[in-house]
């Protein structure tokens, strides 16, 4: 009778040193989250624009490999494999940042939805313009986005249409002709320079829904559940992808991956943390580098220019977005002068706003803050 009770007994000292051991690894893990928070909300000024520019250089390199790799996979394909590695990273991401899920089912419905715009539609897309498209051309198209979330705002959330972004438009409109002037030499295709226009309204239409949605969801967990939803809706090009990655060499491979872990899961975080830190209207017109790091970037890597009337074109595209969306960055300036900073912390909004502690998105809770001018260049 004792040895038929020892068993039991043992495993009850086993399941609870199991217990002890486990609470040990949170309370340590807690531990290393907090002290990683404390450090970056006292990081010197300058680690925030550092932060920006590396998402530059992610973001920029990801039109060079995409373009690359577009010799090796079809458009649905490397979408699975970047947002495959993406929700990996993400996932670890998740488990050590602690992040908040949301209690609501529509705002559950509402982030998800955002995921298969954002990052997988808006993937599988700039993917196939890239296969018909040279990498540079394609960013300064889709790098008109910017320039559509500024119109769309003042068309129809109250943010006014004035003289200077009416000739922002006219300019990137003359750069859109040009470079569909240049599709008549043959260099460009006019299927690649549409699916890129199209590219860069699916951007716009991410960026001014996460304008609302982040007043009831902090971007890191809008980010990790966007991510893991995109690698779920990119599923059905799972067999398609099996044998690509049979024929392709590994370091075709090795690069759509590096797609998902840098310019995907690293360049969102720390383009949220750059947000949290900065003016988000100054913050924005960064995007308008990245079309010039992608010329340099293309040259060295794959010998690749846009032809000279497309590169006019795609400078006046540029031009055009940067002085359409300029008061945008000279209202972020006095908002930080004034004390009401446009890059809030999001911890604060949390306690402040009892709404977006519960995950509930409702029509009052929009209406408490103005919306921010969230402009990035996501790839």
């Amino acid at each position: 009778m004792s040895r038929a009770y020892a068993i039991p007994a043992q495993l009850c000292s086993n399941v609870r040193f199991s217990f002890i051991h486990a609470e040990a690894k949170l309370r340590a893990m807690s531990h290393i989250s907090a002290r990683l928070s404390s450090s970056l909300a006292t990081a010197p000024g300058w680690l925030p624009w550092f932060a920006c520019g590396l998402t530059m250089l992610f973001w920029a390199s990801s039109f060079v490999v995409i373009r690359a790799g577009a010799e090796h996979f079809e458009p649905g394909p490397m979408a699975l494999l970047r947002m495959s590695a993406a929700a990996a990273v993400m996932l670890a991401f998740a488990f050590v940042a602690r992040i908040r899920l949301p209690r609501s089912w529509r705002t559950w419905c509402t982030v998800c939805l955002w995921g298969l715009l954002w990052f997988a539609v808006y993937t599988v897309v700039l993917n196939a313009a890239e296969r018909d498209l040279d990498a540079a051309t394609a960013a300064m198209l889709v790098n008109l986005a910017p320039l559509i979330v500024a119109v769309v705002s003042g068309l129809f959330f109250g943010e006014g249409l004035n003289v200077r972004l009416l000739c922002g438009i006219a300019v990137a409109l003359g750069g859109i002709a040009l470079i569909t002037a240049a599709t008549s030499t043959g260099r460009i295709s006019i299927i690649g320079v549409v699916l890129a226009v199209v590219a860069a309204l699916i951007y716009a239409g991410a960026v001014l829904a996460q304008k609302r949605i982040l007043r009831v969801i902090d971007s890191n967990t809008m980010t990790v559940i966007g991510i893991m939803f995109a690698a779920l809706a990119c599923v059905p090009f799972a067999p398609e992808l099996g044998r690509q990655v049979a024929e392709a060499p590994l370091g075709a491979v090795l690069v759509i991956v590096y797609l998902g872990v840098f310019p995907t899961a690293i360049a969102f975080v720390l383009w949220g943390y750059a947000l949290t830190h900065t003016p988000a209207g100054v913050l924005s017109t960064s995007s308008l580098v990245v079309p010039a790091l992608v010329v340099v970037m293309s040259w060295v890597v794959l010998g690749e220019t846009p032809p000279p009337l497309a590169a006019l074109g795609g400078l006046l595209c540029l031009v055009g977005a940067g002085f359409a969306i300029a008061p945008h960055v000279s209202a972020s300036l006095a908002a930080r002068r004034r004390g009401i900073s446009s890059a809030r912390p999001i911890t604060d909004l949390h306690r402040s706003d009892p709404s977006r502690q519960s995950g509930d998105f409702t029509a009052n809770s929009a209406a408490k803050r103005p919306s921010d001018h969230v402009y990035g260049c996501g790839l």
